[in-house]
């Protein structure tokens, strides 16, 4: 059977090409639909590192605090100890609030402790927490955080001197960590990798040991952490 010419020339090369050129128009306007040609990255943060980020720093920042207002005569030992607190809370506090500036997020929570409030660590130690009444940092709910002191414990650590200081700072910091430690382990179960997941893991090998450290220091002193 012979092909209809148009000139000489048989159409069936003619409708395959039309055909090809359909699909490939057909292609190229659905193609935004089934691939996104500007694809969203990979947020720097998920919504519980950014909870546990806001919510450490601000407590990191009272532990900073708490060492700042120890008696300069304290025991050498404690002013020791409490420098050393000092030093590496400073410096996983600028890198949170890095975190926080790379996320174009604030550096603190409007709703401070929501990520771990489901977990069994805060149900836990929220009887660790110091009363709500004249919080250290007005403004933020701190109340909900775990350890945390009152502005009457700080600001009598502030006037206590000699061994009355050493023990209430090793009072208020080793409850101050307790609440750390509590918060980095709820965070750990939900941080499955990364940066954040690292950092975690080391506040809680750092905390732990400073925390046993102080609970010693009480015993030498015989004196008993707070409730």
């Amino acid at each position: 059977m012979r092909l209809p010419t148009w000139g000489g020339r048989a159409l069936r090369p003619a409708a395959y090409l039309m055909t090809a050129l359909v699909l490939l128009v057909m292609g190229a306007a659905l193609r935004p639909l089934i691939v996104p040609e500007h694809p969203s990255p990979a947020p720097i943060l998920t919504a519980d590192e950014i909870g546990f980020a806001q919510d450490m720093s601000t407590h990191h920042q009272q532990a900073i605090l708490l060492a700042q207002r120890l008696d300069p005569s304290a025991d050498p030992g404690v002013r020791q100890l409490a420098n050393q607190i000092m030093q590496a809370q400073e410096l996983e506090v600028g890198t949170m609030l890095g975190w926080l500036r790379l996320a174009n997020v604030s550096p603190t929570s409007a709703h401070p402790m929501a990520w771990m409030h489901d977990s069994p660590d805060a149900v836990a130690d929220r009887h660790g927490t110091a009363p709500s009444s004249g919080t250290a940092m007005p403004g933020m709910a701190v109340a909900a955080m775990p350890g945390m002191a009152s502005q009457a414990e700080l600001d009598k650590l502030s006037a206590a001197r000699g061994r009355d200081a050493d023990v209430l700072f090793l009072q208020l910091m080793y409850r101050h960590h307790l609440g750390g430690i509590s918060m980095a382990k709820a965070a750990d179960a939900i941080v499955t990798k990364g940066a954040v997941k690292e950092s975690i893991r080391g506040m809680l090998a750092t905390q732990s040991e400073e925390a046993g450290l102080m609970a010693y220091l009480l015993r030498q002193r015989d004196a008993q952490p707070l409730p």
